[in-house]
C-alpha cells in the first residue's frame, strides 16, 4: 500500500491554508488504511462541493505576479546608513514556455561623520529583465534574455545586453525534479553609456559577448547539491573574460543534523565599464564606485541539529515568541 501523496499550492496562499491543505491531504491518504481497522465502521465521507457541469479554469492562464518594498535603516551619532529596495515581477511558467520578468531599484546612502568632515556616499541602481525560453523537445531548448540598467555604482548611465542562446539537458527535462546537467550557450550584443569615461576610453560603446555554463543540480533524500561553472568573454579582446564557479549543498548528515553551503568564485577581467584614473580614498572606503580586481568571492556555510519531542505542535502565543 505504498503511496506517494502530493499537495499543491498557490503563490499568494498564506502559511496557514498551505497547512490546512496538506493536513487535508494527509487525512484522504489515511483513509484507505483506515478500512482495513475496527474503526471503518465510524467513518463517513461527505462532499461539500455542490457538483457543477462546468469545467473550471485558471483565470490567470498561469500567469504570477509579485509586488515587494523593503526598506531598513541604522545609524548613531557619526554614522548612519539607509536601504530601499522594490522589485516587480510578472512571471508564466508552463511545460512548453517560461516567460520571466522584472522591473527593480535600490537606493543606499550613508553617511559618515569624522571629527570636521562629512562623508556622504550615494549608490542608485535600477533593472530591468525579461526572458522567454521555449522546449524544443525533452532535450533542447532555445530563447534569450534582455537585461537593461542604470547603476552609479558600475558607471553605467544605460546598460542594454540581449543575448538569445539554446541549451541541452544531458538528462531529460521531466526529470528535473531528480537531476539536471544542462549545457547553456549564449550569445549577443551589449550596448553602453557611461557616466564617465572608462580605462579604454569609452563614454559608449556596442559589444558583442558570449557566454558558456554547464549546471548541475541534484535532489535526493540525502540532501540537494547545485554548482554551475559560467565562462564568458567580449569578442573584441578575447582577455576581456570572466569565470566564475557557483556552488550550493544542503546535506543531511545524520538525523537531525545538516549541512548548508553556498559560495562562488569568480576570475574578473572584463570590467569594461571601469572608470579611467584612480578612486578616491572616499570612492574605496564607501565603496560607492567599482574598484579594479582580478578576483571575487563570498562563502556562507553552517551547521543546524534539530532534536527533541515529536508531538510538539502546541501553539502558546504568552509572551510572544
Amino acid at each position: 500500500m505504498a503511496d506517494t501523496l502530493k499537495c499543491s499550492f498557490s503563490p499568494d496562499e498564506t502559511l496557514e491554508i498551505r497547512r490546512a491543505r496538506q493536513v487535508k491531504t494527509l487525512k484522504m491518504g489515511l483513509m484507505r488504511y483506515v478500512t482495513k481497522t475496527p474503526l471503518a465502521q465510524f467513518m463517513d465521507i461527505n462532499f461539500s462541493q455542490p457538483m457543477s457541469e462546468t469545467v473550471t479554469s485558471d483565470k490567470w492562464d498561469s500567469w504570477v505576479y509579485s509586488a515587494s518594498m523593503y526598506a531598513s535603516s541604522n545609524g548613531q551619532k557619526s554614522y548612519n546608513y539607509s536601504y530601499v529596495d522594490g522589485t516587480l515581477s510578472a512571471n508564466r511558467i508552463i511545460e512548453k514556455s517560461k516567460f520571466e520578468s522584472s522591473i527593480s531599484f535600490d537606493l543606499q546612502t550613508s553617511k559618515n561623520v569624522y571629527s570636521d568632515s562629512v562623508y556622504k556616499s550615494t549608490i542608485r541602481e535600477k533593472y530591468v529583465y525579461l526572458r522567454y525560453v521555449k522546449s524544443i523537445n525533452d532535450h533542447w531548448s532555445a530563447g534569450g534574455s534582455t537585461n537593461i540598467q542604470t547603476s552609479t555604482y558600475s558607471n553605467y548611465d544605460l546598460s542594454v545586453r540581449i543575448m538569445p542562446g539554446i541549451e541541452y539537458d544531458i538528462f531529460p527535462y521531466s526529470q528535473s525534479t531528480r537531476h539536471q546537467l544542462r549545457l547553456l550557450y549564449n550569445a549577443g550584443l551589449e550596448i553602453n553609456n557611461y557616466s564617465e569615461e572608462t580605462m579604454l576610453n569609452k563614454f559608449k560603446e556596442s559589444l558583442l559577448k558570449q557566454s558558456l555554463s554547464a549546471n548541475l543540480s541534484i535532489i535526493q533524500k540525502w540532501g540537494s547539491v547545485n554548482t554551475s561553472l559560467t565562462w564568458s568573454n567580449y569578442f573584441f579582446d578575447l582577455s576581456y573574460n570572466n569565470l566564475r564557479l557557483y556552488m550550493s549543498a544542503n546535506l543531511r548528515i545524520i538525523k537531525g543534523l545538516s549541512f548548508n553551503m553556498s559560495g562562488s568564485f569568480a576570475l574578473v577581467h572584463d570590467q569594461v565599464s571601469l572608470p579611467i584614473g584612480e578612486s578616491t580614498l572616499e570612492d574605496v572606503l564607501l565603496q560607492r564606485k567599482m574598484q579594479a580586481t582580478d578576483y571575487s568571492y563570498y562563502t556562507y556555510f553552517g551547521l543546524t541539529y534539530t532534536f527533541g519531542s515529536i508531538y510538539n505542535n502546541v501553539v502558546n502565543p504568552r509572551f510572544g515568541n
